[in-house]
């Protein structure tokens, strides 16, 4: 089969590599027929997650349908078309019976600190993605679902890992009635993240970015009031200012480990690799709330030490919430929003790119070049 392959940082290309095969009789093998690039992607891409492994394929964002069945999947047939959630999980640990998926105890010898992810090195198991023409999906009893038929593939690729963790953010902001909310980043998941903290209640959503394309997304597609840092001195004082120097209710960082806005934090984490990623926007969000604030970081962030303004948040008294989405878990209520036409995914797919083409959709993305949103990978296997 054809697939995406990892060389070194900054290096992918596509080449054969052996159909996957039943490894144990839980495991189905999907394929693939769509599929997307993440913004997470991109710090593998970058080289940012450590024990990312040359020959390695990337993707946690795919939809398809099922070649092979294990002898003891039940769920399953062969012909059904599936919808992938990123997160690998058992369904029966400790873990997974109270809900929370993307810590699963059984599928990663790392598991301690991550739970298993489609595609994301071997810190997060090691697990092949799905920017493929076949993946290997374990456990296919318990994490794939059929796409209902009134979805549309390009929906239900956004509902794998984009929406469910933007909507996942808002969730963890504990939104009120009437808050006022503050998104760090306009990407996919907080677009969905704004978009999804109006559906929970809130007064007023406001998104701040550095890049005019995708402010202009957060306006036109989550109704969300705009900001970008590099028009400002100190973002930070602006937002206190929008807020009659008390700050935001709530804040979501969904920006991460390559966050700009500080040169010196950007080099020592994006480029040196001395910290698991730029803490500017945390640390913005963290100077940004009032007294006694939630923060929802969605951003993702490496293992190493990174220099949060911890004592800020202490002083201020503020609740930060944060994990891996369980995706499957918010799947029922967004079908619900998706069906009735309160979100619409695929709006916005700004990009279609062929499996064969994916080096230079990666580079597209990772220089926000063509007004890049979100990229799908569309493989040809028949």
């Amino acid at each position: 089969m054809r697939a995406m392959t990892y060389r070194g940082p900054y290096k992918v290309r596509v080449e054969d590599k052996d159909l996957p095969s039943i490894e144990h009789p839980n495991d189905a093998i999907v394929r693939v027929t769509m599929g997307a690039i993440c913004g997470s992607d991109l710090h593998l891409y970058h080289g940012l997650m450590p024990d990312t492994r040359v020959g390695h394929t990337f993707g946690h964002e795919f939809i398809g349908v099922v070649h092979e069945v294990g002898g003891s999947v039940r769920n399953l047939q062969v012909g059904d078309r599936v919808m992938v959630p990123f997160n690998i999980f058992c369904g029966s640990c400790f873990y997974c019976a109270r809900g929370l998926y993307s810590n699963c105890h059984n599928v990663n010898a790392n598991a301690t600190a991550v739970g298993a992810i489609y595609g994301y090195s071997h810190t997060a198991g090691g697990y092949d993605g799905g920017q493929a023409e076949y993946v290997r999906v374990p456990f296919a009893d318990v994490g794939p679902v059929l796409i209902p038929e009134w979805m549309d593939d390009e929906d239900a690729v956004m509902l794998t890992d984009a929406l469910p963790t933007g909507y996942f953010g808002a969730q963890l902001g504990d939104i009120a009635e009437g808050d006022t909310v503050l998104v760090f980043g306009a990407g996919p998941v907080g677009l969905f993240a704004a978009k999804s903290a109006w559906l929970m209640g809130a007064g007023r959503v406001v998104v701040v970015d550095h890049l005019d394309y995708r402010l202009d997304k957060a306006r036109e597609f989550a109704h969300a009031e705009t900001f970008n840092f590099v028009e400002y001195d100190d973002i930070v004082v602006e937002m206190k200012k929008q807020t009659d120097h008390l700050g935001f209710d709530v804040a979501i960082d969904a920006v991460g480990a390559e966050a700009d806005g500080n040169l010196l934090m950007h080099v020592t984490s994006a480029k040196l690799k001395m910290q698991g990623g730029s803490p500017v926007a945390l640390n913005w969000a963290i100077d940004s709330v009032r007294k006694g604030a939630t923060i929802s970081v969605m951003g993702a962030y490496g293992p190493l030490f990174s220099a949060v303004k911890f004592g800020d948040a202490v002083n201020k008294g503020l609740t930060l919430r944060m994990n891996q989405c369980p995706v499957k878990r918010q799947w029922p209520r967004l079908f619900e929003h998706v069906q009735s036409g309160y979100l619409k995914p695929s709006d916005i797919i700004t990009h279609r790119i062929p499996l064969e083409h994916i080096a230079e959709g990666y580079h597209l993305f990772s220089a926000k070049l063509d007004g890049c949103i979100k990229p799908l990978i569309l493989p040809s296997a028949a």
